[in-house]
């Protein structure tokens, strides 16, 4: 499987079988961070952590503090996409890192992005 990108009508395909998604939010300011592997049923969150606490992101039940973020484990299945905004509200975007290195989604306000599974080829689940 490979991960799709759909933004500003461009598509962009990697192959990689996982990935970590950071932004800031845009309320408290502080960073937050998320563990995805790439399935054929979908994007499958493995590990959320929050350097901090705040408006709407409180840790959950059983998260663990760890060198000064919490982490846990969201309980969620397989997201056949993930949709996210572009703002341009946090001063930075998004940033998707694998091991192929880093990319920053969404730094100004725009169209939304999207992340979807895909074969190597570029084509994703039907829309």
């Amino acid at each position: 499987m490979s991960l799709c990108i759909f933004a500003a009508g461009k598509t962009v395909t990697l192959t990689v079988a996982a990935f970590t998604l950071s932004w800031t939010h845009s309320v408290e300011r502080t960073r937050w961070e998320e563990d995805w592997r790439v399935t054929p049923s979908g994007l499958r969150v493995i590990e959320a952590r929050i350097k901090g606490s705040g408006a709407g992101m409180e840790p959950p039940e059983g998260a663990m503090l760890r060198d000064g973020w919490w982490a846990y484990a969201p309980r969620v299945g397989p997201q056949p996409r993930l949709v996210l905004a572009a703002s341009g509200a946090t001063g930075d975007g998004w940033t998707l890192c694998t091991v192929q290195g880093c990319l920053e989604l969404g730094r100004t306000a725009g169209e939304t992005i999207s992340l979807e599974p895909c074969e190597p080829t570029g084509s994703s689940q039907p829309r």
